[in-house]
Formats: C-alpha cells, sequence, structure tokens
C-alpha cells in the first residue's frame, strides 16, 4: 500500500530572486512540483543552478502575463514574492515599484480567489513607516512621510497589497496570509539594489572602503534566509494563520556601522569605513528609520519561529557565494 504523500503543486511568483529560488530549493526538496513565475527584472537564472531542472517550471513573464497560462486550481499553494525591491530602485523608479507591487499582487489575489487556493502574500517590515514604537508590532499603528518623498511609496504599496489580501480573506474567504520580512540576508543576495550587507561584503573583499549612509547609528535586525524559508511554509501548513499578518525576521539589534565592522572582522578585511551623507547616497529629502526592530511574539505563539543562524556565519557564506557565484558589479567610485 503506498503511503507517500500525494505530490504538492505550488507557484512561486519571483521564484528566481533572492528569497525566491530559497524557497523554490526547500519546496522542491520536500518533494513538490513547482511554477516559477518572474520576469527576470531582478532575479537570476544563477539562482536556479543546483535545483533540480526536472522539478520546476519557468515562465518568464511579468505576473498579470504569466498568471493566464496558469489554471485557476492547479496549485495547492501560492508564494507570491514578486516585488519592486530595495531602496534605490524604489527611489529611482517609483512607478513601476508603486504599479508592480498593486497591480501585480491584485492579479495573483483575484487568480488565487478563483479557486480558493491557498496563498501567501509577502510584505515588508517599511510598512510600519516612520513609527516611533519599538519593537514593531503587527497591529501597530503605522506612520508614513509625504507624498512628494518617493521614499514612502513602497511602503504604501505594499500596505494596499496587505489590505487587499485581507479584503479577500474577509469578503472570500481567501486563506491569505501576510509576513512582513525584516532584512533577509544571506548567499545570493546581491547589493546592486541598495542592500546594505551585500554592498558590504563585497567592498570588503575588494579591499574597498565600506560606505556607510549617515552617522551609523541606525539600527537594523538581520535573519538568514535560511532560517526565514522554512516558516514561510510552516505558516501556510497551519490554517489558523489565515487572514492575519506576521512579522518574519530576527529580533536581535545591530547598528549599520557595528554591522561594517562585523564585515570587516569577520572576513578580515583591510578595508577602511567612511561615512556618506544621506543626500549624497540617495538624493535630497531622503528621511530613513532610526530603528526597525519585529516584535516577534505572534509567529512564535503560532510556528514555533525562532532563527538560528549567527550573523558571522551569514556574512561568511554570503562571501563564499559572491566570490564562487556572485554577478560581476561595478567597482565603487
Amino acid at each position: 500500500m503506498n503511503t507517500q504523500p500525494e505530490q504538492r503543486h505550488v507557484l512561486v511568483t519571483g521564484g528566481a530572486g533572492f528569497i525566491g529560488s530559497h524557497l523554490v530549493e526547500h519546496l522542491v526538496a520536500r518533494g513538490d512540483r513547482v511554477v516559477i513565475l518572474d520576469n527576470f527584472s531582478t532575479g537570476r537564472r544563477e539562482n536556479l543552478a543546483g535545483i533540480a531542472s526536472d522539478r520546476y517550471d519557468v515562465i518568464d513573464a511579468p505576473v498579470c502575463e504569466g498568471i493566464l497560462e496558469c489554471e485557476p486550481g492547479s496549485f495547492d499553494e501560492i508564494y507570491h514574492l514578486a516585488a519592486a525591491v530595495g531602496v534605490r530602485l524604489v527611489i529611482e523608479q517609483p512607478i513601476q515599484t508603486i504599479e508592480t507591487n498593486v497591480h501585480e499582487t491584485s492579479a495573483m489575489l483575484r487568480f488565487a480567489a478563483r479557486s480558493h487556493s491557498p496563498i501567501l502574500i509577502a510584505s515588508t517590515s517599511e510598512v510600519y513607516g516612520k513609527s516611533s514604537k519599538i519593537p514593531f508590532s503587527e497591529d501597530d499603528d503605522v506612520v508614513f512621510g509625504p507624498t512628494i518623498y518617493s521614499r514612502w511609496s513602497y511602503a504604501c504599496s505594499k500596505a494596499i497589497d496587505e489590505y487587499l489580501a485581507l479584503a479577500y480573506h474577509r469578503e472570500h474567504g481567501l486563506p491569505a496570509v501576510i509576513t512582513r520580512f525584516f532584512n533577509t540576508v544571506g548567499p545570493r543576495q546581491v547589493g546592486e539594489y541598495g542592500m546594505v550587507l551585500p554592498r558590504f561584503v563585497q567592498a570588503a573583499l575588494r579591499g574597498e572602503p565600506l560606505q556607510v549612509h549617515g552617522d551609523g547609528q541606525q539600527v537594523r535586525s538581520f535573519c538568514d534566509v535560511r532560517d526565514v524559508v522554512p516558516a514561510l511554509t510552516k505558516l501556510m501548513a497551519n490554517s489558523a494563520c489565515a487572514g492575519r499578518v506576521f512579522n518574519l525576521g530576527s529580533d536581535r539589534t545591530i547598528s549599520i556601522f557595528e554591522l561594517a565592522q562585523l564585515v570587516v572582522r569577520t572576513l578580515e578585511s583591510a578595508s577602511p569605513i567612511e561615512h556618506v551623507p544621506y543626500e549624497t547616497a540617495f538624493g535630497p529629502d531622503f528621511e530613513d528609520l532610526r530603528v526597525r526592530q519585529p516584535d516577534l511574539t505572534r509567529i512564535r505563539e503560532a510556528i514555533g519561529f525562532s532563527p538560528v543562524t549567527e550573523l558571522t556565519q551569514t556574512i561568511r557564506d554570503l562571501a563564499q557565494w559572491i566570490q564562487r557565484d556572485g554577478p560581476v558589479m561595478e567597482r565603487s567610485a
């Protein structure tokens, strides 16, 4: 008698990206058949190397177009990770940021609702905006800056995504789960779009200055992608999580200047650390948060989440990936 569980069919948008490719790898390892929907605007085919190619299919298209090739009801789970990412991309291309995040999420929710397919919507800690209540809890108020600063367009667009997902849950009973990522880091992450850790590691490996924006006393929490990804599938497996929002990350904090020091020390680099004013890095009127730290009470109670990977290990593994497989990046000026 065959007691093997039936193979799940899973859709992952943004599956060739940093987090998405790790999720695809995890899903394939547990025996799933995966369809990756990605237009490769920021994703990389190289991220999928090493994953059994006979266990996944790729639809190379924007979400709104690629979803037309999929049959409603054909997926047991949907993970919607496709989004405009990175502070620099948000500031330089605000129209693309807003339209990508809102239109594509709306299309995915309509698709999932047609067959009542469980869906996870990837959101972000940016949704908290300029809130000064630390740590951030899922039911806290959010505080955005004025619309004249494109910095806040990303936060607003992801907040709209959350409103949409929760509305589909309330009005149609769609089993939708929302995760707010807090500075996920690890191998396959690139610094091209403003991600701080790969920028620092890349510079340290080259012996170039690590550029810290502002005074470097802004505080962040970093969590390894290999701790984050298993939590996504656990949230989807728990029906009680539907219709709820979960912070996902580490609650251990470190200042950006301390992070630069840690990278230099861990990689035994001779790179200096230099401070760059925000207006030089991002233009005038840029606003940043002093502290971004999650309250993890809700996700701990729901799935027992507790990150285990030390930041020094993440730094070493990211450095190894950059040296072996990372994309060629322009050197700093």
